[in-house]
């Protein structure tokens, strides 16, 4: 039987092969292979160093490592969080304070001047997943449940006391404005992107939602300082970016097709992606 396509079906398919003929908005910056195939939790610091987890290769043997990268591309092995321990998301604070996530461990560790301590430990967490910091020290956990499809968020003060505020669909990308007056959260199955109004405490009211998609998974997301938000669209391997009201800017186009999260650097001329599957971070020219 010969398959049939529509004039819509044509239309797609010569729109599809028009993106594919404009090639990736992106480059490949550090190599498949570098990271394991579950790199995530990218940031930089002051230096433009950028920092991912899962560092060293494919093997089982690599996650639990935080890799570092300079601005020129050398890669090499930050860290290593202890035995059954796993980062998910990094966050670097003004202070040059590195935040984890660990998925596995259930703790989101701080680590400072080469020293590595628990933050939090909170066993009622389903697997702490990405993190989100203000400037007063309030930082907040999404903390996903993916066999159900469902997840929950955190917030944890300044004095390590990690209070759960919400009860959502899979919380992944976690976000908090540059004045520091909303939180965004994205559900990666539900593909809906939440705003909460935060009050001078840091404490959140009730959310309104920013924007909702009808297809693939949503990942990490960051913003710049204007407010935008760039978001990983996992599966259809683009990163869009929305306007603090929630509308579409741009979507850049990527090589690879699992974008799990993504990281500005210091002066916001690049977006750094980390690549699930292939253990790559490719990255994008802002201006």
């Amino acid at each position: 039987m010969q398959n049939k396509l529509t004039v819509a079906g044509v239309g797609l398919l010569l729109s599809a092969c028009s993106a594919c003929a404009a090639g990736p908005d992106s480059q490949i910056f550090i190599p498949a292979g570098t990271f394991h195939g579950e790199v995530e939790g990218p940031d930089t610091d002051k230096a433009g160093n950028l920092y991912a987890v899962n560092f060293g290769g494919a093997g089982d043997e690599h996650k639990g490592s935080i890799g570092k990268v300079t601005p020129q591309g050398a890669a090499s092995l930050h860290l290593r969080l202890p035995a059954g321990s796993t980062g998910n998301g990094i966050q670097i604070d003004a202070q040059g304070v590195m935040w984890i996530a660990d998925y596995t461990g259930h703790h989101i560790w701080r680590y400072a001047d080469g020293a590595l301590s628990s933050f939090v430990h909170e066993p009622k967490m389903h697997q702490p997943n990405d993190l989100a910091l203000t400037k007063a020290g309030v930082i907040f956990a999404s903390d996903p449940d993916w066999k159900n499809n469902r997840g929950q968020l955190w917030r944890i003060g300044a004095d390590g006391k990690a209070r759960l505020i919400d009860q959502t669909g899979t919380s992944n990308g976690v976000e908090v404005s540059p004045d520091q007056r909303w939180l965004y959260v994205n559900e990666s199955a539900q593909r809906k992107v939440w705003a909460y109004p935060l009050n001078e405490q840091l404490e959140t009211g009730a959310k309104k939602l920013l924007i909702e998609f009808t297809d693939f998974g949503l990942d990490g997301m960051r913003c710049d300082i204007k407010g935008n938000l760039y978001v990983a669209r996992y599966g259809k391997g683009t990163v869009v970016k929305l306007s603090p009201a929630g509308a579409v800017l741009k979507e850049f186009s990527l090589h690879g097709q699992y974008p799990t999260n993504v990281a500005l650097s210091p002066d916001e001329r690049f977006l750094y992606v980390t690549m699930q599957r292939d253990g790559s971070i490719e990255r994008i020219a802002l201006r």
